[in-house]
């Protein structure tokens, strides 16, 4: 097993603020849009941008919440584990707002496709949007396309992209790993 290293800590914080400020350009003072982070791994992103908008770019009262898929895939039955759920934590209306779906890595497309079937029982968003930190263009199953990506990689189906946070694994950095 091999690995390469795709971002180091600083073009990590680089990318971060420019999707904070492209999300700026988009949606000036976030009064009428929710950022959502898909459960597990989207979360730490959309902490990480709420902080950003916060704390440098002086945005205030950002809706954050936590949207778990587990239940909602197409492919969850499929695995002889048993399946760990996590929490979904919208405590707000997202009914005629625009909501951000927020994860750190678009593989096939099906996280998403669930996250959109699974949003549904919270109310009707005006509109959808997706953020990622990693879009690995060439292994979509589904016709999803992000609205935000900070870096495309063009990863065959053996490869693995690991994206690594500072508040999970000690370190900011996304590392492509040949199984």
């Amino acid at each position: 097993m091999s690995q390469k290293v795709l971002l180091t800590s600083k073009e990590v914080n680089i990318i971060l603020h420019r999707l904070a400020c492209q999300l700026i350009e988009k949606h000036l003072d976030f009064s009428n849009t929710i950022l959502i982070g898909i459960q597990p791994r989207g979360t730490f992103l959309a902490e990480r941008l709420k902080s950003l908008l916060e704390k440098e770019y002086n945005v205030s009262e950002i809706s954050l919440g936590y949207l778990d898929i587990t239940f909602f895939r197409d492919d969850f039955r499929r695995t002889n584990k048993p399946l760990e759920a996590n929490k979904t934590q919208i405590d707000f209306i997202i009914e005629n707002k625009k909501v951000i779906f927020i994860d750190d890595v678009l593989y096939t497309g099906r996280s998403i496709r669930s996250a959109l079937t699974a949003i549904q029982s919270f109310g009707r968003p005006s509109e959808i949007e997706l953020l990622v930190l990693i879009d690995r263009r060439f292994s979509r199953h589904l016709p999803i396309q992000p609205d935000y990506r900070g870096r495309q990689v063009d990863a065959i189906n053996n490869e693995k992209v690991l994206v690594c946070w500072t508040e999970n694994e000690g370190e900011d950095a996304v590392f492509l790993i040949n199984k």
